[in-house]
C-alpha cells in the first residue's frame, strides 16, 4: 500500500502530488480509479484533453491525448490531440459531438493550469467538472465529473504570455505522468466492468 503524499477528500481538498514525486504515475491513478468509482458504472468512457498546441504551457492536455490514442483502453474515447486539439473555439461543438456519440460516459478533463510559483508541477485529480479558460478569464462550458490538472507556470500577471513561454520540457513529463496514470485508471475500471463470457 503506497503511503498518501497528499491528504484530503475528493469532496474537500483534490490530491495532488509532483510530477517528479518516484510515484506520481501510479499515486494518480490510484486517485483516478478511487473518483471513477464514484459514479455509476458504465462501458463507455470518455477522456476530454483541452488546450492547443499553439501555445506550450496549454499543449498538455492534447499531448495527454495523443499518447492515450495509443495505449488506452478499446473502450475509453479520446477528444483532443495534437492533430485535433479542443480549445475555446470547438470546445461547445466538441460536446455537442460527443453527447452523439455516446450514452452517459464518465468523462474526465485534462487540463493545464497556472497557479502560485511553489505549485508549478503539481498534478492534481479532483472530483467535479474542470473549469477550462478559468485562468485567462474565459468563460467556457463546465466538463467532465472527474478532472486532471498540471499546474504547468505562474499565474497573476499575462497569462497568455506566461503560457507561451512555459517550459515544454515541464509540460511533456507531466504529460507523460497524466497519460500513464489514465491508462493504468481506465483499463483498471473497464475490465472491473467486462461482460462476462
Amino acid at each position: 500500500m503506497r503511503e498518501p503524499v497528499s491528504s484530503g477528500s475528493f469532496f474537500s481538498m483534490p490530491p495532488r502530488i509532483q510530477y517528479s514525486h518516484p510515484s506520481a504515475k501510479h499515486q494518480c491513478a490510484d486517485w483516478l480509479g478511487q473518483a471513477i468509482q464514484l459514479y455509476p458504472s458504465t462501458r463507455e468512457c470518455a477522456i476530454l484533453c483541452i488546450g492547443t498546441d499553439r501555445s506550450t504551457g496549454d499543449s498538455l492536455g492534447p499531448l495527454v491525448g495523443s499518447q492515450l490514442e495509443k495505449s488506452a483502453s478499446p473502450n475509453v474515447r479520446i477528444y483532443g490531440t495534437l492533430d485535433e486539439p479542443v480549445h475555446a473555439i470547438n470546445l461547445r461543438q466538441t460536446l455537442h459531438k460527443m453527447q452523439k456519440d455516446l450514452r452517459s460516459p464518465r468523462v474526465i478533463a485534462v487540463d493545464a493550469s497556472l497557479g502560485q510559483l511553489s505549485s508549478v508541477g503539481w498534478i492534481q485529480v479532483g472530483n467535479g467538472p474542470l473549469k477550462p479558460g478559468a485562468g485567462v478569464n474565459k468563460q467556457l462550458p463546465e466538463v467532465g465529473q472527474i478532472h486532471i490538472t498540471g499546474i504547468v507556470n505562474v499565474a497573476g500577471f499575462m497569462e497568455y504570455f506566461v503560457l507561451q513561454n512555459t517550459r515544454l520540457s515541464i509540460v511533456m513529463k507531466m504529460a507523460d505522468i497524466i497519460s500513464a496514470a489514465l491508462a493504468i485508471a481506465t483499463q483498471s475500471c473497464m475490465a472491473k466492468h467486462a461482460p462476462i463470457q
